[in-house]
């Protein structure tokens, strides 16, 4: 596997558009999440491991800061030609046995991916009341092998602050995971091959 990190879009920006299919064919857009206290956008795939690795605390995560009143929504943009295991079936499928209760989208174009500049799955980012960039980085630092408890610390102290009015600290580690499976090789970021 590719280690790819992300490629920390600006913080401030604002959230760029998306209006794509979740797992059950209705149309989720940015637009839903107005009025929300905040909205994590998560990057991610069925079949990397360091998806995998994180899965039941993404679900766990998603369960808890729904019910605080953020939006949460999970976005895949692999190529699914390439690898099968990321198909739209199988996100439902895979969904359904982690738990997750946010949307999860299939980018099929893969242009919601580019807008975002997400490199990895998975890829974080936070957007504040005002869908303005206030986090992108990592869940924690537990990596597949590497022994670290997996805790989400980065991105719930983000949301945390986010949520009690509090800034969010500037100080954010990018992201490691899997390249995003481009339909343009080399990968559309990093210059690396596919993987």
């Amino acid at each position: 596997m590719v280690k790819t990190a992300s490629t920390m879009m600006p913080l401030g920006q604002a959230a760029p558009e998306f209006s794509l299919p979740d797992i059950n064919g209705k149309t989720v857009s940015l637009s839903d999440f107005q009025g929300k206290k905040g909205l994590v956008v998560i990057f991610m795939c069925n079949h990397c491991p360091f998806v995998k690795h994180l899965a039941s605390a993404l679900a766990e995560f998603g369960r808890e800061y729904q019910a605080k009143g953020l939006g949460v929504v999970g976005i895949s943009s692999n190529d699914v030609d390439t690898h099968p295991d990321d198909s739209p079936e199988l996100m439902k499928k895979e969904a359904e046995a982690q738990g997750y209760t946010f949307p999860y989208l299939y980018d099929e174009t893969q242009e919601v991916a580019k807008a975002y500049r997400a490199a990895c799955t998975p890829d974080f980012f936070v957007f504040d009341s005002d869908l303005k960039l206030a986090y992108r980085g990592q869940f924690d630092s537990s990596r597949p092998g590497n022994g670290l408890a997996i805790t989400g610390q980065d991105l719930r102290g983000a949301c945390d602050s986010l949520l009690d009015g509090r800034p969010v600290d500037s100080i954010q580690k990018p992201s490691i995971g899997c390249n995003i499976k481009w339909k343009d090789a080399p990968d559309y970021f990093t210059g690396q091959p596919a993987e």
